[in-house]
């Protein structure tokens, strides 16, 4: 009994903790899924695409005003067309007479729009509309270039930046795509 007794002692003193080839193993398989994970993840994909889901809100806020400006006051802000300007362009920006100033008068947009935007935002978005042709309602468009691939790959990125659509839109640049993302 007593050489059993030893024996125990020794596999149970021996089988406490783990040795260091375990630890080195288990630390290099978590050190592989967290490489793998920050690979499938990609966060400066993401920082993009947050940056173009603001973008995009903006454009849209820009566009949806545009449109209630122009059901209450059956014309649009500006008396030209509008080819591709930035919002962040004085004939948008300028007060009192800017076309976005002029939405903001209306109501349509709030009062700090423009500041809240900044001119950085508001320069990576254009405008493309055409005056009133006798009477006839023009429509309007307003389109920025996506930064994340899921924006460029998204289905309203097929457009140039006047929301023409064209087979040089459709070309990828050393820069990315050359598609911008329009809402007509």
């Amino acid at each position: 009994m007593k050489i059993e007794l030893k024996i125990k002692t020794v596999r149970s003193s021996l089988s406490k903790g783990f040795t260091l080839i375990e630890l080195l193993i288990v630390i290099a398989l978590l050190g592989a899924l967290a490489v793998g994970l920050l690979a499938t993840v990609d966060p400066f994909e993401q920082l993009k695409k947050g940056t173009d889901t603001s973008t995009r809100n903006t454009a849209e806020e820009v566009y949806n005003s545009a449109i209630r400006y122009y059901s209450v006051k059956n014309v649009w802000p500006w008396t030209t067309d509008v080819n591709a300007m930035q919002l962040s362009n004085t004939n948008m920006t300028s007060a009192p007479n800017g076309y976005l100033n002029q939405i903001i008068s209306a109501g349509e947009l709030k009062p700090e729009f423009i500041q809240l935007a900044g001119s950085g935002n508001l320069g990576k978005i254009y405008m493309t509309s055409t005056a009133d042709v006798n009477g006839v309602t023009q429509n309007v468009t307003v389109c920025f270039l996506p930064q994340s691939k899921s924006f460029g790959n998204d289905a309203n990125a097929k457009y140039n930046s006047d929301g023409s659509t064209g087979a040089n839109c459709l070309s990828v640049t050393s820069t990315g795509t050359a598609c911008y993302w329009c809402i007509k």
